[in-house]
């Protein structure tokens, strides 16, 4: 049987779509994205926006890709095919941005972007009049694979979908088949890998030998089952689990809601028409966002956290989502705040993360066996990422992890894109004083004109504020691979006049992530976990800063972080 896949292999971060999406509506190649040109068009600007890392690639694919991926899901009107018997006209105008688009584009938190992407998911049905190559009655993936993890719950009493499993079983099976035989070839499969000595040569055997019954290259399974489970989690409804996904346990009521809707498309134009405005949802009408409601509320009252739906609207489905994303909310943070109580557990692999960015490499495995990436598209992300991870390790925060970071984050709390620009990465508040991070990737000569003025003015913007509101110093702490001298001496120099000419004298230190990542973990290799070691050390590279010039300073910086470690460790 042919594998099917959802989304497209080549744009496997989900939510770069809408990056993309933004990009294009503002260019004048909408609805103009045909032909070789247009293309590379195309391409160029994903590549200019930093959306895409512009490589060789002479046949100009990206921009096809992209194209066909943004059409696929229903965020640009896709070419309606002759052999369905409609126009163009029918449906909407080529390459132009639907409304389920238009919703992505205009979506500013995490849980509407992925609402975009469910309702995008939940009315992709394969085959169709778009995707026509397949050998079996038309299903909806969506739902055929949370049906799978409602059947595994049933059985297992967990819902966890493995990598291994997707790849070889759920992505060759459909929705007409049997979900209990499809589970018990599922926990066949995980039997047999649990008996397995060596686990990674039975994935790569289990692998080829799929790879041979279906005709298809080995590395294809892998690739589309990644894609896939991307996807998922793009929905919200799924959550990582060991190296594979189980369901969101807030979701689990409308899941099973959503499931209830087993309506295939009775037409290319009702197909065509649902995929481009978005599927409707169970919490679109009144009794089912109701019940929604009414099951959040009991998750609440079970954490116990009091919350009074008293003189609320509860008669529309409009009151209803908005106290469902009030909800939603609250359990979004308390799960953070649990999450940022882990991290100090977490340290170690804290410290991988770190080195895979500053060598920008993009996997590795950790000595518990788990595998650990950084997308090499996502890699200033996850730089801001695993800063607000490594200050939630290091903890005695005042400010709450979510008001610490800027960026914005999805139900695995992984970042989903960078911290807008308007302010510093990283905002920690401490009871005595304030450390504000920025990061960056630019390491060349650009590095002082990309940052020098905007970290600065975020600081000092910050040093008003605290200043005014608790008389909290604040610390600038600067991160890249590699130091700029004109970028240190603009730091060194550390000076701000304010709109009245006053003249603020800014702290400002750089360093270099190998050597941040060599003070973390000296602090939890000596058990001294305490975040006056950074004051001190922050305090020490500022006073050296007058009676040296750049190149000097970073030098002296370096030797600094030496005896504070060797003194930390000893």
């Amino acid at each position: 049987m042919r594998p099917w896949h959802l989304g497209n292999t080549t744009v496997r971060s989900p939510f770069r779509l809408r990056d993309g999406l933004v990009a294009l509506s503002s260019s004048s190649l909408l609805g103009n994205l045909r032909g070789e040109s247009q293309e590379f068009a195309l391409r160029q600007l994903l590549g200019e926006r930093g959306i895409v890392t512009l490589g060789d690639d002479k046949t100009n694919s990206v921009g096809r890709k992209w194209r066909s991926a943004l059409s696929k899901l229903g965020f640009l009107y896709p070419e309606v095919p002759s052999s369905s018997g409609l126009l163009q006209k029918d449906i909407g105008p080529i390459d132009m941005i639907t409304p389920n688009g238009q919703r992505l584009i205009q979506a500013n938190t995490v849980p509407a972007m992925q609402e975009c992407f469910l309702r995008a998911l939940a009315a992709h049905y394969i085959p169709s009049p778009l995707e026509k190559n397949f050998d079996f009655p038309m299903f909806s993936p969506l739902r055929h694979v949370l049906a799978v993890m409602l059947e595994l719950e049933r059985q297992t009493s967990a819902s966890q979908l493995n990598f291994i499993e997707m790849a070889l079983i759920v992505q060759l099976t459909h929705g007409s088949e049997n979900l209990a035989g499809i589970a018990a070839q599922i926990l066949a499969l995980r039997e047999r890998r649990l008996a397995a000595p060596n686990k990674r040569q039975f994935d790569r055997q289990a692998r080829d030998e799929a790879a041979a019954t279906h005709e298809y290259a080995a590395q294809t399974f892998n690739d589309y089952a990644d894609t896939n489970l991307r996807y998922l989690k793009a929905t919200g409804l799924v959550q990582t689990k060991g190296r594979g996904v189980s369901l969101v346990p807030e979701k689990h009521f409308f899941i099973e809601e959503l499931l209830q809707d087993t309506e295939l498309p009775d037409s290319p134009h009702s197909y065509l028409t649902t995929l481009c405005e978005g599927a409707e949802l169970p919490t679109d009408h009144t009794d089912s966002a109701r019940a929604v409601l009414d099951d959040l509320l009991s998750q609440l009252d079970k954490r116990g956290i009091p919350f009074d739906i008293t003189g609320k609207a509860t008669d529309t489905p409009a009151g209803l989502s908005l106290l469902r994303h009030q909800i939603e909310g609250i359990l979004s943070e308390r799960n953070e705040e649990e999450y940022a109580d882990q991290q100090a557990e977490k340290w170690e692999e804290i410290s991988a993360y770190m080195g895979l960015i500053a060598s920008r490499q993009h996997k590795k495995t950790l000595s518990n066996g788990d595998e650990i990436e950084v997308p090499r598209a996502e890699a200033p992300a996850y730089f801001e990422w695993v800063l607000w991870r490594a200050f939630l390790a290091i903890d005695s925060l005042v400010n709450k992890p979510f008001e610490a970071r800027r960026f914005k984050i999805d139900q695995d709390f992984l970042p989903v894109g960078t911290a807008p620009g308007n302010g510093p990465d990283l905002i920690f508040e401490f009871q005595e004083f304030v450390i504000a991070v920025e990061v960056t990737l630019t390491d060349n000569s650009r590095q002082e004109a990309a940052e020098g003025e905007p970290v600065r003015r975020h600081v000092a913007d910050l040093v008003t504020h605290y200043g005014n509101q608790s008389g909290k110093p604040v610390y600038g702490l600067f991160i890249a691979n590699h130091i700029d001298s004109n970028t240190a001496e603009t730091f060194r120099i550390g000076v701000w006049y304010s709109k009245t000419d006053e003249k603020m004298r800014l702290d400002i230190t750089p360093i270099t992530l190998k050597q941040f990542k060599a003070c973390f973990e000296a602090l939890f290799a000596s058990g001294q976990v305490k975040i006056d070691w950074i004051r001190q050390l922050l305090d020490q590279c500022g006073n050296l800063r007058s009676a040296h010039e750049a190149p000097t300073w970073k030098r002296e910086i370096q030797t600094a972080i030496n005896q504070q470690i060797a003194a930390l460790l000893h």
